[in-house]
């Protein structure tokens, strides 16, 4: 069997960012795979900018997201919602093609609100509907106040949160398994 290849996307662009962190944390998880980080500093989605042809970015994560085995969304909650630089991403990624169709995904959140980011999951997999991903229900993995459960070297330290997330890379792996 190939060795897989799982592709991790944070809605945040802070490089010290909890969403980073748990998103790294959730790839250890994951068990050995070819892990890749996809850069979401695209330029702001724009029909004119599209026709010029499409930037080499956007090509660049389009094609991560098709060769991935699985893919993990990390992001934190702004405004009771996703942040913009995630919704951009997916808004190019919805042009031209469907990298997404039966990709295993599994979302993940922290958030300094006390649901942990639970409306950007709801509204995440919302926006995920269109690309018909298969998408994981749970264990959902919602990180409350996540400076008091990371440690100074990025490792999620309460145990609680870990199981949860344990859980959701063994699912998200098996998922990969079954469709490679």
């Amino acid at each position: 069997m190939r060795d897989l290849t799982l592709l991790g996307l944070c809605g945040s662009l802070r490089t010290e960012s909890f969403n980073r962190k748990l998103m790294h944390v959730a790839a250890k998880s994951f068990g050995p795979a070819q892990f890749t980080e996809g850069d979401l500093n695209l330029p702001l989605f724009n029909e004119d900018v599209e026709a010029q042809g499409m930037p080499q970015a956007v090509t660049r994560l389009k094609e991560q997201v098709k060769a991935a085995d699985a893919v993990v969304i990390a992001c934190p909650e702004y405004n009771k919602a996703p942040p913009g630089v995630l919704k951009n991403a997916l808004d190019w990624l919805s042009r031209g093609g469907q990298p997404w169709t039966d990709k295993p995904v599994a979302l993940v959140t922290a958030a300094a609100g006390r649901a942990g980011g639970e409306r950007t999951q709801f509204a995440l997999r919302l926006m995920m509907v269109t690309f018909r991903p298969y998408l994981l229900q749970g264990p959902e993995v919602l990180v409350s106040g996540p400076k008091d459960h990371f440690d100074e070297h990025g490792a999620l330290v309460t145990e609680s949160y870990q199981g949860l997330l344990t859980d959701l890379m063994a699912a998200l792996r098996s998922a990969a398994e079954a469709r490679s």
